[in-house]
């Protein structure tokens, strides 16, 4: 009969390293996640920042994933970049198609050969990791292309291509907030991630319907990513990163931690204070 109190303290435990950084209001959504992610096999790297005021909630957020396609968020935002210093076009030719409709192919269905194309003629993963580190990006790496980067031996460890929660949602939040990417070139870009085609069962999957994602995804044999955007009810809107790596389940993992994360937001939204004092009073209760 005391086994599930010891496996409930036993995963208090183990998520507890992960507590005590998100700002007190959300303290209790943290630690949701945090069980979330005990309570599943595998590796789960979760950042969640509000664009609004900046408020933060990570479990693992500092702990790096790898990118896969979710990578070609920075590939876009690095070529509507150049569009608009006059340097690129959206018109330009490149390997017999139009940069927009690589640029399509690439967010919207995750086009591995689109993204190439568009890497290569950027000047390659050196230049765009150039371009990234010059935007003040940290915790977030650019070392090969997609083709090198599948046909090479699989580590889910290695640091290349990899990012951080945090570092993925500090990209996001550059994007959005106009710091790297004009008005016109961030809506466009957020048109493209709206219509994203893949991983309908990650960030989408247990939101309510008709809620406003726009996201990219990625995928490894033995890892799961999403990260993207997500408008709360009245318009606040969350950038979030989503890394499950090894593990099963790993969508279903991603979905609900988005889920948690809607909720969470939306109720501290609601009852700012009656979250911070309930948050405050659980954790002064005798332990």
């Amino acid at each position: 009969m005391r086994v599930p109190g010891l496996i409930f303290c036993l995963l208090a435990f183990v998520a507890q390293p992960a507590l005590a950084e998100a700002p007190l209001r959300y303290r209790t959504l943290e630690q949701q996640l945090s069980y979330l992610v005990a309570e599943n096999p595998g590796n789960v790297g979760i950042a969640a920042l509000d664009l609004k005021t900046g408020e933060l909630v990570s479990v693992h957020g500092d702990e790096p994933f790898p990118m896969a396609s979710t990578v070609k968020v920075a590939v876009a935002a690095n070529y509507l970049a150049q569009v608009e210093v006059g340097r690129r076009s959206l018109d330009d030719r490149i390997g017999g198609r139009s940069a927009r409709s690589l640029m399509e192919a690439m967010i919207i269905h995750s086009d591995n050969r689109a993204t190439d194309i568009l890497m290569r003629d950027l000047g390659g993963p050196a230049t765009l990791q150039k371009w990234l580190t010059q935007q003040g990006i940290a915790g977030l790496r650019v070392d090969r292309n997609i083709a090198t980067l599948l046909a090479d031996r699989r580590d889910l460890r290695d640091v290349r291509d990899s990012s951080t929660p945090k570092a993925m949602v500090d990209l996001l939040k550059r994007i959005d907030s106009g710091a790297m990417l004009r008005p016109h070139s961030r809506n466009y870009l957020l048109d493209l991630m709206a219509r994203c085609q893949t991983g309908r069962n990650r960030i989408r999957g247990l939101l309510p319907e008709g809620t406003l994602v726009q996201h990219k995804t990625g995928t490894l044999s033995g890892y799961t990513s999403d990260v993207g955007f997500i408008t709360l009810p009245g318009g606040r809107r969350v950038a979030v990163a989503l890394f499950a790596r090894q593990g099963s389940n790993r969508p279903a993992t991603i979905a609900r931690a988005a889920r948690a994360i809607f909720d969470g937001f939306t109720a501290v939204l609601r009852y700012p204070f009656q979250a911070a004092s309930a948050t405050a009073s659980s954790y002064a209760r005798p332990q």
